[in-house]
């Protein structure tokens, strides 16, 4: 990764769709559980690396409540492996300064799941370095429908009015309402979807797919994502013409 970060800023949130992790296995001959063992040393190495770069902000999509309709063993054999990265993992993530949050549906999550991202959480609340947010038991279609039921049940209480909504308004009702939206998405494995991901927060967040699959993409791959990013001209609705004359006149 260049150095030029005047020029070129690093992103200060990146969001990341970890894919590809049965395909791997497959790949290799072996259950999908090695790949999401491997898909787990990933992300232990991109979330090292994006506290090395100075990036603000890591989100992961670890578990969707899409994923519950997976097979019974797997979804049983993913829990298990979260329960222990996060505790295999909360000394490295108190020496490295780096705060856990959780966005999802905690309520519904198996207890033992919930006692160990609690424990992660608390003991890590304290640090001020990347914050690294894990999207667990996560949909946002389910986090937009909760934000709308909130707001109406304050509507209904008179501590709203309808006009008083905006979009400032219905972003501080979502699980991320004191997190920037993402400057970055990646998803790995090819595939070219959102998957029902931070619709409302990437509205304008730039884009980075690559076929290669998630165990596989490590800490070269997660720098030249971050070059691709720096590469790109952010116009957020403007004319490039527009963005050279704001940065004369700053």
């Amino acid at each position: 990764m260049s150095n030029d970060k005047k020029t070129k800023p690093i992103p200060s949130h990146v969001a990341i769709i970890m894919d590809g992790n049965g395909r791997w296995a497959k790949k290799q001959n072996k259950e999908r559980f090695f790949g999401h063992q491997a898909g787990a040393e990933s992300a232990r190495v991109i979330t090292e690396t994006a506290a090395e770069i100075g990036i603000e902000y890591l989100t992961l999509y670890a578990f969707s409540k899409e994923n519950w309709r997976r097979p019974k063993q797997e979804v049983y054999s993913l829990m298990n492996l979260l329960i222990n990265a996060v505790n295999d993992n909360l000394e490295t993530l108190i020496q490295k300064n780096i705060k856990v949050l959780i966005i999802g549906d905690m309520q519904t999550l198996p207890d033992d799941v919930r006692t160990a991202v609690e424990k992660t959480i608390t003991s890590t609340a304290k640090n001020t370095g990347l914050t690294l947010i894990i999207a667990l038991n996560y949909s946002s279609r389910w986090e937009i429908t909760n934000a709308v039921q909130k707001i109406a049940e304050k509507i209904q209480n008179k501590q709203l009015k309808p006009d008083d909504i905006s979009e400032k308004i219905i972003s501080q009702h979502l699980n991320t309402k004191d997190i920037p939206d993402p400057d970055l998405l990646i998803r790995t494995s090819g595939e070219y979807r959102i998957s029902n991901f931070l619709l409302w927060q990437l509205s304008y967040s730039e884009l980075y797919f690559t076929n290669t699959l998630w165990p596989d993409f490590r800490r070269q791959q997660f720098l030249n994502a971050i070059d691709d990013y720096r590469n790109r001209e952010r116009r957020f609705g403007k004319t490039s013409e527009q963005l050279k004359q704001t940065n004369l006149n700053n």
